[in-house]
């Protein structure tokens, strides 16, 4: 595993503003965020985002197009990863589950089809809301 101090000062950034939150974060948002730190350019913030999603420390949602630093240390080795969106207070939940890796790998076998990694999104309503 990578240690902290083997990422960038911007990395480093990045990597502390999504760890302090369980709300997912847009690019943009912690180019806003950071600016005070010297970020100044979006570039900054996406070759971080890119860096940081590369080692597994932090994942994107797709469907709302927005970074969460991971909640497992041991993310790398998971088949499956599923985050659970709440649509009412935005809160995101991330959870490792083997069953769903070897249900998805028995369909994408039925095509010959090699899977390297999953990610899925269930958007609904979290247990405080």
């Amino acid at each position: 595993m990578i240690e902290v101090s083997d990422l960038t000062r911007n990395q480093s950034l990045v990597l502390d503003k999504l760890s302090k939150t369980d709300q997912p974060m847009s690019a943009y948002t912690l180019l806003d965020e950071l600016r005070g730190d010297g970020l100044k350019a979006p570039l900054q913030i996406y070759r971080a985002l890119d860096k940081l999603v590369a080692q597994g420390r932090v994942h994107r949602l797709e469907s709302i197009s927005a970074f969460v630093a991971c909640q497992h240390p041991d993310c790398a080795s998971h088949a499956a990863t599923v985050f659970m969106i709440c649509e009412k207070c935005g809160k995101v939940a991330e959870q490792a589950d083997a069953g769903v890796a070897v249900a998805l790998s028995a369909v994408a076998r039925t095509e010959s089809f090699a899977v390297s990694r999953t990610s899925i999104e269930l958007r609904g309503a979290c247990n405080k809301c």
